[in-house]
This record gives C-alpha cells, structure tokens and sequence, in this order.
C-alpha cells in the first residue's frame, strides 16, 4: 500500500517470464477476470453486515448533501467508505477477510484469455479499481508483468483512509494505464479487456478491444 508510482510488479513478470515489449494486453479485473466485485464483499468481510450497511447509508446521505458530480459520484462513495470503515485498522489484520473474499471469488474465461497472452510473452497488465489491500491476494495463479490498481495509504502499518493517487476507474485508470505504457514502450501492438462504461477511457488506448 502507497507504494507512490501505481505500478506493482516488472518485467519479469509472476512467474519469471520476460514479457516481450512489442506487445500488450491490459486487463480489468471486476467483472473481466473474476465473475463479481471485490469491494463490498471485502468490506463486509472487515466490518460485517450491519456496520458496512450503515455506512453506506450514512455515505448516501452525505452524496445527496455533498452533491458531487455525476462522473466522481462512485468515488466519492467509495473513498468515504474506505475511510468509515477501513480507517485506523492495522494492515496485517486483513487475512481472514481476504481469505472469505477468495472463497467468494469465480474466475471468468476470460482469464484464460489472459494467460494466453502470458504464454506467448506478452506484456501483460491488470488495471483495476480494486484496493491494493486485498487484489494481489485474488490474483491468485493469474500471471502478469503489473498490477494497476486503487492504493490505499497506511502508516506504520496502519491504514490512514486516505487514497493518494485517487480511484483507479474511468478516467483515473486510464491515466495510470496511459503512464504506464509510456513508461514501458512503445508497443507495436495492445489488447484491452473490460467492461462499459467503466473502462470505455482505458479501452481507447488500445488497438484490439474485447468487452466482457
């Protein structure tokens, strides 16, 4: 968590493979590689039902009263649930409920997809919305090169609520993605996966798009 820059991984990629730099293939994770969304059942696992059910009341209120605009709504409403409910936690307290979150989670075939692109040696990337707390525990045995996704700020192992780099969606995520293959190219070819209209921004950075 915070680790500064967005990017998690190398070149090298999970498994040892060198990625080769002509291509890439960047991948959603929500409802692109894994069946269902990972955030709320995440919170539910930390706080359980009724104290997540709560906050989310209390962060609807304050979205009505707050007002903020259409295309930063989702955000809004999850930065402030990350901070009611994960806020002043310790780090290291996470494993049982990452574990519920991978008993929860369903590979979709797209993952299949994924490692096809692995094996050839593509440069593969998952840019998700999804916190740093918990998605590289989902990941599981899906091999990529990066992980691009939502961090959240701890000190001293503790988690201050605070998302540095904001909530890696729409436009945010297509930043990052766009950052990150200047920093790693070019590329002579690139592939996306995702879903609409959430990844429609990051969608059109790439040459070959593939809606799930």
């Amino acid at each position: 968590m915070g680790k500064g820059n967005g990017f998690f991984g190398n070149d090298e990629g999970r498994n040892g493979m060198r990625a080769d730099s002509k291509v890439i293939a960047v991948f959603d994770y929500d409802g692109t590689l894994a069946a269902r969304d990972s955030f709320w059942p995440f919170l539910v696992a930390v706080a359980g039902w009724p104290r997540a059910l709560l906050a989310l009341g209390s962060t609807l209120v304050a979205a009505v009263i707050n007002k903020p605009e259409k295309a930063e709504r989702r955000s809004f409403i999850k930065e402030r649930m990350i901070r009611l409910l994960l806020k002043g936690r310790r780090v290291d307290e996470f494993g049982p409920a990452i574990e519920k979150v991978k008993r929860w989670s369903r590979d979709l075939p797209t993952a299949d997809l994924l490692r096809e692109h692995y094996a050839k040696g593509h440069h593969v990337v998952i840019a998700s919305g999804s916190l740093d707390i918990y998605l590289p525990h989902l990941l599981g045995k899906l091999p990529h090169h990066a992980l691009i996704c939502t961090e959240v700020e701890s000190v001293q192992g503790v988690i201050t609520g605070n998302t540095p780099r904001g909530n890696c969606v729409r436009a945010r995520k297509a930043k990052l993605v766009a950052e990150y293959v200047e920093a790693h190219g070019p590329f002579d070819d690139s592939w996306g996966y995702g879903n609409l209209p959430h990844d429609l921004q990051m969608m059109e950075l790439v040459k070959h798009r593939v809606i799930v």
